[in-house]
């Protein structure tokens, strides 16, 4: 059996797992596993505090400081409502492509690092390779913050990593952060008549707003001179403003739902310190004069850090010897690739499929992605010894 009709052999059972991100993992995980183990892989699987979910974190070679991380995850997004046709959780192969939920969003790249498993453990490693594969990336990267903080408790320190992320097997060394909250406003219901007698939630969530739209504008002049995002400078977006219950009552409740995507870290920790300010010096004390339980909380959905593009970049390097190509690239969607930048890992993204087709139905990946991305990891096997 050829490497090439392994791996399709591997994503059709991998596919066949729906690890949708509401579900269990647990099934899929057990069986990456066993084909780690099975190449003599120490497997460790770190399980959520539900039991429910979990991550894989496998290494071969020696156990030591450094070495590369082949990164991925596993869950996929809904089908519900989709109009496939055919089985989304049934590899299916026509013109080329295989078709399937997760067939680039990711589990063609997992599929093809799992498949070269056998080979890497028959080299006299020098450094350690580590296979990470994580639970919930797909609603805010929880799997990977939880692996991160693990492999600090433990002390494991790999060097750089590869996130195989739909990218056509373009080197991807940069990406906004994405940081999502819900800001709640506790405030007093009464009668519209008696405005000074209630503690209106939605006047206050409305200034709140406005003090978003200032921090928006005032982000313009932060973007850095060599900024190569599009746009260049951290984004804020209102995504709603929610409460109210009729014409002729105060409002008691309301929430600001809304993100932002920075593109260094120093702006999201600006943006969170000036609504800190605002909410304790000006809106809370104005609310609690007339309601003292009346209050602001901000409930945090996700903080998924980017991933800065630097100037020493070894993973980088790396791919780029690996693939040819001659540069890297920024893209505009996140990537767990921020959060192993944390760890003091030097990161890159880069695996095949296109993110055009993640999400949407009839996903597919193209074989001839799949035999570049076998290739780059063939080539990787010589830079191991």
């Amino acid at each position: 059996m050829s490497t090439l009709q392994e791996v399709k052999s591997l994503l059709a059972d991998l596919i066949a797992f729906p690890t949708v991100s509401t579900d269990s993992n647990l099934d899929m995980i057990q069986y990456l596993a066993d084909k780690l183990a099975d190449c003599g892989a120490a497997v460790e699987i770190w399980h959520d505090d539900t039991g429910a979910k979990a991550n894989l974190f496998a290494t071969l070679g020696p156990k030591r400081d450094g070495g590369i991380v082949l990164s991925g995850h596993s869950d996929v997004v809904p089908v519900a409502d989709q109009d496939w046709a055919s089985d989304p959780f049934v590899l299916h192969e026509q013109d080329g492509k295989w078709f399937g939920r997760g067939a680039c969003d990711m589990k063609g790249f997992v599929a093809a690092a799992i498949a070269m498993a056998p080979k890497i453990a028959a080299l006299e490693l020098q450094r350690p390779v580590h296979f990470a594969v994580t639970y919930d990336e797909e609603t805010g990267c929880f799997g990977a913050r939880a692996l991160a903080e693990t492999l600090r408790e433990k002390g494991i320190r790999p060097a750089v990593a590869i996130v195989g992320e739909p990218t056509m097997m373009q080197i991807i060394e940069g990406h906004k952060g994405c940081y999502e909250y819900t800001t709640h406003f506790t405030g007093l219901e009464g009668h519209g008549s008696s405005p000074d007698l209630g503690v209106n939630a939605v006047e206050y969530a409305a200034r709140y707003v406005s003090k978003l739209a200032d921090l928006k504008a005032q982000l313009r002049s932060r973007a850095p001179e060599d900024g190569r995002f599009e746009p260049p400078w951290t984004t804020i977006n209102t995504g709603a403003l929610v409460g109210g219950v009729a014409h002729n009552v105060i409002p008691g409740k309301a929430r600001v739902e809304w993100e932002m995507r920075p593109v260094q870290a120093g702006d999201a920790e600006f943006v969170k310190a000036e609504l800190e300010q605002f909410c304790t010096q000006t809106l809370i004390p104005a609310m609690q004069e007339v309601h003292p339980d009346a209050g602001v909380h901000t409930e945090v959905i996700g903080e998924v850090d980017g991933l800065e593009p630097v100037e020493v970049n070894a993973a980088r390097d790396l791919v780029m010897a690996l693939t040819g190509a001659n540069g890297a690239d920024v893209v505009p969607f996140g990537t767990e690739a921020g959060i192993f930048q944390g760890l003091g890992m030097q990161v890159v993204v880069c695996g095949p499929g296109s993110i055009e087709q993640a999400h949407k139905p009839d996903e597919f990946v193209s074989v001839d992605q799949m035999g570049q991305c076998l290739a780059m990891l063939e080539r990787l096997c010589t830079k191991l010894v």
